[in-house]
């Protein structure tokens, strides 16, 4: 019986391309072909490092179309390297669809871990981590929101979610409603020549915003109950 390939979830940099693993480098040159969120994004990655790989473009909402070739690979005895654009894959990132296909069918799963933005603002943040509550990427509507928010007013971990700049404002205003002013953190830049860590709480943190600063995503941390 063939042996089955493996597939490897390789973090890579969130910004600094120097944040890569020389074990994800070596896996990145290992492999037969990289999945990838979007292979532009991936390509400036693997042209730093003068890789040159096969890559097959996997992304979210239409990751299932690209499940068959991938597993295709996998259960021919290949290698298959899974990336997102920032980061580790399957945190808010596509990922979970393979990776679950890949156990059911037996396929080892090997993680290689490095970049995060949610574990680098945590470090930083100065907010407890002995309790940590992810919530991702939050509704986008106001109504949605507020619900979603009151959903976790309970919780006494640190609350961590991902939110587009563009959105921070709006957040920032439905979070003081449902929390009050809770101590908060908006990391943003992480690892980029910008990098900033705003402190404060939910009522002042968007008096310090300002309109350059309305680009890109952030990771905004709420203290717990």
């Amino acid at each position: 019986m063939k042996q089955k390939g493996s597939l490897y979830i390789v973090a890579t940099p969130i910004g600094h391309l120097e944040d890569i693993t020389l074990r994800a480098l070596r896996v990145l040159k290992e492999v037969e072909a990289i999945a990838c969120e979007d292979t532009r994004q991936t390509i400036k990655l693997l042209n730093a490092y003068g890789i040159k790989k096969r890559l097959i473009s996997y992304f979210h909402p239409r990751e299932n179309q690209k499940l068959p070739e991938i597993i295709s690979l996998l259960e021919s005895g290949r290698d298959v390297a899974l990336v997102s654009d920032a980061g580790t894959p399957g945190i808010s990132d596509p990922g979970y669809p393979l990776i679950k296909e890949a156990i059911n069918r037996g396929i080892r799963v090997i993680p290689i871990p490095g970049p995060s933005a949610l574990t680098a603002a945590l470090a930083a943040s100065g907010l407890p981590t002995h309790r940590v509550v992810f919530a991702g990427f939050p509704p986008p509507k106001r109504g949605s929101l507020k619900n979603f928010l009151a959903r976790l007013a309970g919780e006494e971990g640190t609350l961590v979610f991902f939110v587009p700049m563009r959105k921070v404002r709006q957040f920032l205003e439905v979070a003081r409603e449902v929390f009050g002013p809770r101590e908060a953190v908006l990391a943003r830049e992480l690892t980029k020549v910008h990098e900033e860590f705003l402190r404060g709480n939910l009522g002042t943190l968007a008096g310090i915003l300002t309109e350059e600063k309305n680009r890109g995503e952030a990771t905004l941390l709420i203290r717990g109950k």
